[in-house]
This record gives C-alpha cells, sequence and structure tokens, in this order.
C-alpha cells in the first residue's frame, strides 16, 4: 500500500507553488531587478527559474518519457531553460506564469499513474537507477530551494514571509487562549 502517489505529489505541489506565488505577489516589482547575493540570480530571474523548471521534468518523464538518463542532453536543455527564463517578464506576467505552469505540471503529475511513477531511470553518474516518482519529487524539493532564496530577499527587502506571519498569529492565539483559560480557572 502507497500512502503517497500522484494525487498527493500534485496536492503538495500545488501548495508549494502557492507559497511561492504569495511571495511573488508580496515582492514589490521594482526590487524584482535586484540580486538576491552578489553573483546570484535576480529575483525576477529566480522567479522565473522557479516557474520553467519544472517544464524540463515534463520534457524528460512525458514527452521523451526517458528510463536512462545516458546520452540526455542535459546541456541543450539547459541552454533552453536559460533562455526562456531569461525572457524579459514584468511582475504581473511571472505572476501569471506561476500561476499557468504550476496548474500545468500539477494536473500532469496527478494524471500519472503508479505504474508510470514506478518506470525505473538509470542514472549513471548517481548511486544507480531511481524511479521516475523519485525524480519528479525534485520538482517540490528544487521550488522549495529557490523558494527560500526568495524568503531571504523577502527579508532584506524588510518583508516579513507570510508563512512566518501565520505561524506568529497563531502562536499569538493559542498564548490568548492560554490566558483566557488561565483567567476563568483563576478563584
Amino acid at each position: 500500500m502507497h500512502y503517497y502517489g500522484a494525487a498527493q505529489l500534485a496536492a503538495s505541489f500545488r501548495t508549494v507553488r502557492d507559497n511561492t506565488i504569495r511571495i511573488a505577489e508580496e515582492i514589490p516589482e521594482d526590487a524584482y531587478g535586484r540580486e538576491i547575493a552578489p553573483g546570484m540570480s535576480t529575483i525576477a530571474g529566480t522567479i522565473a527559474h522557479i516557474a520553467l523548471w519544472p517544464s524540463r521534468r515534463y520534457d524528460m518523464f512525458e514527452t521523451e518519457r526517458v528510463t536512462t538518463l545516458v546520452g540526455y542532453d542535459f546541456t541543450a536543455a539547459r541552454a533552453a531553460l536559460r533562455a526562456e527564463e531569461s525572457t524579459p517578464r514584468s511582475k504581473a506576467e511571472l505572476v501569471a506564469l506561476l500561476r499557468s505552469e504550476g496548474t500545468r505540471i500539477a494536473d500532469w503529475l496527478a494524471s500519472l499513474d503508479e505504474a508510470r511513477l514506478a518506470v525505473m531511470v538509470a542514472d549513471p553518474v548517481g548511486p544507480g537507477a531511481k524511479s521516475t516518482f523519485e525524480h519528479l519529487l525534485a520538482i517540490k524539493e528544487h521550488e522549495m530551494h529557490h523558494r527560500a532564496q526568495l524568503m531571504v530577499a523577502e527579508r532584506v527587502l524588510g518583508i516579513v514571509p507570510h508563512t512566518t506571519r501565520a505561524a506568529e498569529e497563531r502562536r499569538a492565539a493559542e498564548l490568548a487562549r492560554q490566558q483566557r483559560e488561565a483567567k476563568a480557572a483563576a478563584p
């Protein structure tokens, strides 16, 4: 019995993408041209990368249906991705791209059956073959990595990330509840 399959992968990717969209919306457009750190991509470049990188996995595992990474042209795929990422886009266009690509990829992930997820993919560089499922988990993990960079950028810009604000609100509500209960229990 599997507890985590295509439906769960798609749902968790949607959650990750929704959080990324929220961050992209919170960062002011005039900051989109800033580098996250010296030598790193700009905020806009990072958002474009987050939006477009999953399409490479789609190409590999849906369009080409690879079962081996031997001979896969990573250089060409990387060059195509970088060319797409370098297209100038406004904040509104980048947020729309996050939404549209997020929906497309999540719908695709949800459509995969267990047999497709179980296909083993030979990796001559890594520790051996990994399942397609393991490769597709990388979509979410990769986005979370770059989203963390955007959260650091938010902090540099003086923005408290929405996930932190929500956690602080929960803690404050719990403290208020405890104080009410203590007051009600006092003689």
